[in-house]
């Protein structure tokens, strides 16, 4: 795989990043992105970090063809090569994993040499720019930015109606970028192409830098949490994550690579890294003004219906309400989802997964298993479902949902001084 060349007008704020897939029938794809102008020239920075995305975007176009080598374009510090393969690597390993090409996981993407590292760019006492998925983490974020009189700006890329309405109800004023894929890989993929997950949210993450380089913002505050880094599955001795690009080890990666590449001080952590799941689903609970928009279910997200938020039949929605459970009234949470899912007998083997009985973790964006334990344990109502979980959880289980552990902040994480007194003030 080859990456010829991007480009950027200024006038439009629209990049085009060409891509390569050699080979006796070279298959060639161009992505746009067109971000927010601002009339100005861009900082040499803003470049600096295209030159990044370019690279990182490209897994969408590897993953047609799954080639052996990838070229990277041009030279870049060590810091930067690393986030490449790492995200040709652990960020396909679901990809590597359903379509059973073990040699993904063992790729190196090569350049053409390593450069020197950039003059650094003090960027770390400007306003962050927050990205906003429409689901309850970066709402938490945003309102503890907001809190502190930080003025946030909500981010979003190709926003749909759910990010929209999110970013109405907080009332702030929002940036986006319009990200196009080459419509024919859509082509390839209907032709049976290989198929599969990306790491998406290292993608939209650079696509973020970029924006608030652009505009002359802070640091991306994301909102990516602790289970994040926690692994489905280990296949070959791999760990397999589907939200590998949302833990602690891509986000280190990412960093490390924009400060060295564009000399950005701080570019970019997650404001939540330290909280569980559940931590964040009781700190949602005290932001009513957004239980008629939001939404975590990626199925919903396809129907354009405002009045079916939630599928109400999937991981993520299942998740979600058991974390939320444990923090508001019963009533509020059925009105949130629109519906009783503890109400639901058919919903119990999905809820079993998520505590580990009977299969791994789902392929989702959802807690660790310890999590979901202990919001079941901090539920003392009945209900069909509930009865049914409280009987198949198996003593040995019981034993490590451990209460504190979960909703005690701790482990590793980026936030600078500034932003953790932020967040200990949130959760104090």
């Amino acid at each position: 795989m080859r990456f010829p060349k991007y480009a950027f007008d200024p006038a439009t704020g629209t990049a085009t990043f060409d891509y390569l897939l050699d080979g006796p029938e070279p298959l060639e794809f161009t992505e746009t992105i067109t971000f927010p102008t601002t009339g100005d020239e861009p900082p040499a920075a803003f470049y600096k970090v295209l030159d990044l995305l370019h690279v990182v975007a490209g897994v969408s176009y590897y993953k047609v063809g799954a080639p052996a080598k990838i070229y990277a374009p041009k030279p870049v510090p060590q810091a930067a090569n690393d986030l490449f393969t790492a995200v040709y690597t652990y960020g396909l390993a679901e990809y590597a994993y359903r379509n059973q090409l073990p040699y993904v996981l063992e790729l190196a993407v090569e350049t053409p040499g390593v450069s020197g590292n950039a003059a650094p760019i003090d960027n770390s006492d400007r306003r962050p720019l927050s990205p906003v998925g429409g689901g309850k983490d970066s709402i938490v974020t945003l309102e503890m930015l907001r809190d502190a009189g930080l003025d946030p700006v909500p981010f979003s890329v190709n926003p749909n109606w759910v990010i929209k309405a999110v970013n109405e109800a907080s009332g702030l004023e929002a940036l986006s970028a319009k990200r196009r894929l080459d419509p024919r890989l859509f082509e390839l993929n209907k032709a049976g192409a290989l198929n599969g997950h990306i790491p998406v949210t290292a993608i939209n993450s650079l696509i973020a830098i970029a924006t608030a380089t652009l505009h002359g913002l802070g640091p991306v505050v994301m909102s990516n949490e602790r289970s994040a880094s926690d692994p489905n599955l280990i296949w070959n001795g791999h760990e397999i994550n589907h939200q590998w690009s949302k833990g602690i080890d891509a986000e280190g990666l990412l960093r490390a690579a924009v400060t060295a590449h564009a000399g950005l001080t701080e570019p970019y952590f997650s404001l939540l890294r330290t909280l569980s799941e559940l931590h964040i689903a009781q700190l949602y609970a005290r932001h009513d003004r957004y239980d008629s928009v939001v939404t975590s279910c990626n199925k919903a997200f396809l129907l354009h219906d405002p009045t079916a938020r939630w599928c109400g039949d999937c991981p993520k929605c299942r998740f979600v309400f058991l974390a939320m459970a444990p923090a508001m009234r019963h009533d509020r949470l059925v009105d949130i989802f629109g519906r009783d899912l503890f109400a639901d007998e058919k919903q119990v083997p999905g809820f079993l997964e998520l505590l580990g009985i009977d299969a791994h973790k789902p392929f989702e964006c959802v807690g660790e298993v310890e999590e979901s334990l202990v919001a079941l344990s901090m539920l003392d109502y009945d209900a069909p479902v509930l009865r049914a979980l409280r009987a198949a959880v198996p003593e040995t289980a019981w034993a490590q949902a451990d209460r504190d552990t979960v909703l005690t902040p701790g482990g590793p994480g980026y936030v600078p001084p500034a932003y953790a007194k932020v967040l200990n003030d949130a959760v104090a």
